[in-house]
């Protein structure tokens, strides 16, 4: 017959308070060898698994993570890299991820790189030195090479958001170019001539594309982005305000706008705010990215929204995937569909005045 377990208190596992037990106490507990248990731990079939499920609930035995990582050559840790912790999407992206990783399998080492390529480079090498199990990553720039790096040492690689020149990887995009072109189309049935943009950095792939796509939707409806209307920023709020504040003060000023970016439209919201514009009456106003507020807004605001939660969790799965399966699958891009949400913010030119 099975050796009877009996309740934790009721038996001295010679453990001191204080000290977390260890796979010799689960063992004696049981009444098996070491190896079972540690057969077990590693997924092994052992005909004592209910037995030693039992003790290990009752001890609240946690496997150590560095004895694991010795052993196995695996530190069961992801990397994520991100250039803006800041940006309420990239929070978005880590909860994806994190509910792909619930079970408790890996950790998350989260990084934020400020948007900057000798940053992420850095934070790269240190990863390294770590010896995470995979990264997952937004690049700053397209030529980045820290993706670079990090591949030629033979970790696995997905981006998220943006792509890489120069490397194959799995990435997880959305269609930049196809939601900026709708925005476009969209301010033009409304009526307006005088459309302005305040694109991302154009060495990035959202800012690039979105710019293109704006751009190009403007041509398709016999329209053209004048030089004078276009501002460029960093993604960030105080790039936004100072852009906004540039095109308020051109004659003619513009009659629409559209923001490439959550954080942008904040700062260009605030600057409008602060001058007293009046949206959509003076201006209407368009932006990429949903935010949490935006139907709280007066008025609510008109948005190019993506599905950020989803991009994370199809960004984990590649790298889960990615990491059993080892450099032999070719690398995937996958493409989501973006969706014009229209609110309040957008409305017909105002009548010239007299």
């Amino acid at each position: 017959m099975g050796r009877e377990v009996k309740s934790v208190p009721d038996i001295d596992t010679g453990s001191t308070p204080g000290r977390h037990p260890t796979i010799k106490d689960v063992a004696a507990l049981a009444g098996v060898s070491i190896t079972t248990v540690s057969r077990y731990l590693n997924g092994g079939r052992v005909r004592e698994a209910d037995r030693i499920e039992r003790v290990v609930e009752e001890l609240a035995f946690r496997p150590s993570q560095l004895a694991r990582s010795l052993k196995s050559g695996s530190t069961r840790t992801i990397g994520v890299l991100v250039p803006d912790i800041s940006n309420p999407f990239f929070a978005d992206v880590v909860k994806g991820v994190e509910s792909v990783m619930r079970s408790g399998e890996y950790s998350l080492l989260l990084c934020n790189t400020d948007e900057s390529v000798e940053r992420e480079r850095a934070v790269a090498a240190d990863l390294l030195q770590k010896r995470v199990d995979g990264i997952l990553i937004a690049p700053a720039v397209e030529w980045s090479d820290a993706p670079l790096l990090l591949q030629s040492r033979h970790v696995p690689v997905v981006c998220v958001d943006r792509r890489i020149d120069g490397g194959d990887f799995d990435v997880v995009l959305v269609d930049n170019v196809a939601g900026a072109r709708h925005a476009a189309e969209y301010l033009v049935s409304l009526g307006h001539e005088r459309i302005a943009v305040i694109s991302g950095p154009l060495s990035s792939t959202p800012g690039r594309e979105r710019h293109e796509g704006f751009a190009q939707g403007l041509r398709d409806c016999g329209c053209e982005l004048q030089e004078h209307y276009l501002q460029v920023g960093d993604f960030r709020e105080d790039s936004g305000y100072q852009a906004a504040l540039r095109l308020l003060a051109v004659r003619p000023a513009p009659t629409a706008v559209f923001v490439a970016n959550n954080l942008m439209a904040i700062g260009a919201l605030r600057a409008m705010h602060n001058l007293g514009v009046r949206i959509p009456q003076e201006i209407s106003f368009i932006a990429f990215d949903d935010l949490s507020l935006a139907e709280l807004t007066t008025p609510p605001l008109t948005v190019i929204s993506r599905p950020s939660t989803e991009q994370g969790v199809l960004a984990m799965r590649l790298l889960q995937f990615r990491m059993e399966q080892g450099a032999a699958p070719a690398p995937r891009t996958i493409v989501l569909e973006t969706t014009l949400v229209v609110r309040g913010s957008c409305a017909a030119p105002p009548a010239p005045s007299t």
